[in-house]
């Protein structure tokens, strides 16, 4: 089985550049450790310091937010395409 995994452009520069990844993993907890076992540099940018997956990290299989899917429990098919979105907030103040 595959998945194809989709780095934004923001975690790029821990990633010597790598844009995408293809994972064997059957879960988002195995694809969060493959994910940081190919780039350990991503790990504090996925992970609190309690090991928990950063609120604002978003993932969406196939176009559809893995919440609605059942989050940790959604079993990957393969040929599934994965993004990896981290929400981005700010502002001016103005």
């Amino acid at each position: 089985m595959s998945v194809r995994v989709l780095l934004p452009n923001a975690f790029q520069k821990h990633t010597d550049g790598a844009k995408e990844i293809n994972s064997s993993a059957h879960n988002l907890p195995e694809l969060i450790v493959d994910i940081e076992n190919n780039f350990p540099a991503l790990r504090p940018h996925l992970r609190d310091e309690q090991g928990q997956v950063r609120r604002f990290i978003n993932f969406y299989v196939n176009d559809e937010d893995i919440r609605f899917l059942g989050n940790e429990k959604y079993d990957f098919k393969d040929g599934d395409e994965v993004l990896v979105i981290p929400s981005i907030a700010g502002g001016t103040g103005d």
